[in-house]
């Protein structure tokens, strides 16, 4: 309840004694039960009179609760024996050989084919893998307590290390670049939104830190001669018009990639395409994310009916 209310109090005493050198809190007992029932009798009307301002305590004071459960949850989540240790370290996780984080990248890959997939084509020295099975939890929509008991949650918060709210501590921070990788296609952006959103909310800092990044794995594969990849029906198009007639290959998902192109698109540091994320503006962020991935329906369906036009279909 303290920690949603604020409460000033001014009392007037000939003597006044404070416990400890700050001087935080009045020593007197004998203040204590004047004001206990002063603010018990004041409030005790204020609520009677005023139900929804009650309520709405009570709700926040609900949520404060299930916020520090959440917290506690978290801490145990990600307690282990030092932040390079493996004990306590997910199963699926293929950790990389390098203890060093300045140099060493965390995938989360969507699917366990690709995930398969990306643990053969990595390198080993810099690179780990983390496989997640389907899509995650929508943390907009979920309480905190819910959204870290999901599995596939908890393990990125141990896999990564830093711990989440009032835990989180950047210098226990596992991986220098922690890489969002799903397949190109509708599924795979709304998995990378889920992703993003879980950062967003548990662990802004990493964003504003740029440890958070995007790859961007190719749409098609055109070969006449030698393999080209493209990213885009738009590339596609120049491409062909460039090349002539040539042999195009859609790829479905990340998981229909043989090893070395995985390697060679998405994963090698001197050929892949990576965009770091940023948040340009932190208030508009909030309200984006509130609106496309929380329950406000109505101005999700004004936002998808104003940006209709722009929309990347796959139908």
């Amino acid at each position: 309840m303290r920690e949603v209310l604020t409460a000033i109090i001014s009392i007037k005493i000939p003597d006044p004694q404070f416990e400890g050198q700050t001087k935080t809190k009045l020593g007197n007992s004998e203040v204590k039960g004047f004001v206990d029932s002063i603010v018990t009798a004041a409030l005790s009307e204020f609520f009677e009179e005023n139900p929804n301002v009650a309520r709405k305590i009570v709700s926040k004071a609900e949520a404060a609760s299930k916020a520090r459960m959440a917290a506690k949850k978290a801490k145990d989540l990600v307690r282990r024996k030092n932040a390079f240790s493996l004990g306590g370290l997910p199963g699926k996780l293929a950790d990389c050989s390098n203890k060093k984080s300045d140099n060493t990248e965390l995938y989360l890959v969507e699917g366990e084919s690709a995930g398969g997939s990306a643990k053969m084509a990595r390198d080993k020295e810099t690179q780990a893998i983390l496989p997640l099975r389907g899509k995650i939890l929508n943390v907009e929509k979920s309480s905190p307590v819910k959204s870290l008991s999901s599995e596939e949650i908890a393990n990125m918060i141990t896999a990564i290390g830093t711990g989440v709210g009032e835990q989180f501590d950047i210098n226990n921070l596992r991986y220098n670049r922690i890489v969002i990788m799903s397949d190109a296609d509708v599924d795979g952006e709304h998995i990378k939104t889920l992703l993003l959103t879980f950062f967003f909310r548990f662990m802004p800092k990493l964003i504003e830190n740029g440890n958070v990044y995007v790859a961007h794995p190719p749409l098609f594969r055109v070969r006449k001669n030698k393999d080209h990849y493209v990213y885009s029906e738009e590339e596609l198009k120049r491409a062909l018009e460039k090349l002539g007639t040539a042999s195009v290959t859609r790829f479905k998902g990340l998981g229909e990639m043989s090893v070395n192109q995985l390697w060679d698109t998405t994963m090698n540091p001197k050929t892949r395409k990576i965009k770091k994320v940023f948040i340009e503006d932190a208030v508009e962020a909030d309200r984006t994310f509130s609106m496309l991935m929380g329950d406000d329906v109505a101005s999700r369906k004004a936002f998808i009916s104003e940006n209709a036009k722009e929309a990347n279909l796959d139908i």
